[in-house]
């Protein structure tokens, strides 16, 4: 693979480019995992949890669904760098680089999170202390979709196509981002904010005001993640240098992993109406990026928080 310097312009940038807005964007978005989601908001949570009547398995259920989110953007962090490597549009690499520094920031995030919440709360109600690198809390499928995800992303080092390219940003975009991940904070809210959508049968819901603060943050970002893959993807199909049926293929494998590691993950609800939401989201995806008249959304759209009672 060759790298050709991008000669196709006067100045280094185009701010007004797809990418450029979106970079932009990032710039006037940024947020501090050390500091906007406050120490009070942390400190609260954690004595909501001491004094709830959660049971050791429900808090194992939260804490595995911690170490999963941690361990899914530790990976997507490490796993980002050779599309920086293949895109040789200076206001792409731009974008990119913004994203690998938000993945880092949720790292960050949900390890503060496991910090001063989760290990205290099970030091003071003697439950058993784990690691969020055990791996009680993974299964066959999740593993299988992050080293999926990360053979997709070292191919482009070695097979730098069209197909390839689309199928790097299926696997970490448009399914771990955009489908994965996006289930996963809809569960959260679900469970544990006042706002969020009912999908199980239960007490008043105990509103863990600094994980949602948190999440909200870390889903404002990956929106506009899945917005730029999804721009590649669409661009890739209506120049035809990808057939959609490739694409099409890729995802709806990809959607059986995203099944099992829902049904089989840690998530203290129902699993069934999270799998069908699921559904539904690369469904959606699919319709945007293979129909003529299909829009993608604008970015302002893309990281607004969608209504936590919506599907």
């Amino acid at each position: 693979m060759t790298q050709v310097e991008d000669t196709s312009r006067d100045m280094r940038i185009t701010p007004d480019s797809f990418a450029g807005g979106y970079f932009r964007n990032a710039v006037y978005r940024h947020w501090d995992p050390y500091e906007d989601v406050s120490q009070e908001q942390l400190e609260s949570d954690r004595q909501k949890l001491i004094a709830s009547e959660m049971t050791e398995a429900e808090f194992d259920g939260l804490r595995g669904t911690i170490a999963l989110f941690g361990a899914g953007e530790e990976a997507v962090t490490e796993d980002l760098a050779p599309l920086a490597v293949v895109l040789d549009d200076i206001d792409d690499q731009m974008f990119i680089t913004s994203q690998l520094y938000e993945e880092a920031k949720h790292t960050q995030f949900f390890d503060r999170y496991w910090r001063v919440v989760i290990d205290p709360v099970a030091r003071a109600r003697d439950f058993e202390l784990t690691l969020p690198t055990d791996q009680r809390y993974v299964n066959e499928e999740y593993v299988a979709l992050f080293e999926k995800n990360e053979a997709a992303m070292k191919r482009l080092l070695t097979e730098d196509s069209a197909e390839t390219r689309a199928k790097a940003f299926c696997h970490y975009h448009l399914t771990i981002e955009s489908v994965l991940a996006q289930t996963g904070y809809y569960g959260l809210q679900a469970a544990f904010s006042p706002d969020g959508p009912e999908l199980f049968d239960g007490d008043e819901t105990l509103h863990l005001e600094g994980l949602i603060e948190g999440i909200t943050y870390v889903r404002s970002d990956e929106g506009r993640h899945v917005g730029f893959g999804m721009q590649k993807v669409r661009k890739l199909i209506q120049n035809d240098e990808v057939a959609s049926e490739v694409v099409q293929q890729t995802l709806q494998a990809l959607m059986g992993h995203v099944a099992g590691a829902v049904q089989g993950g840690n998530m203290p609800i129902d699993t069934a109406p999270l799998v069908e939401y699921a559904q539904e989201k690369i469904t959606r995806r699919i319709e945007i990026l293979t129909e003529e008249d299909a829009e993608l959304p604008p970015v302002e759209e893309l990281v607004t928080i969608e209504d936590a009672t919506a599907n």
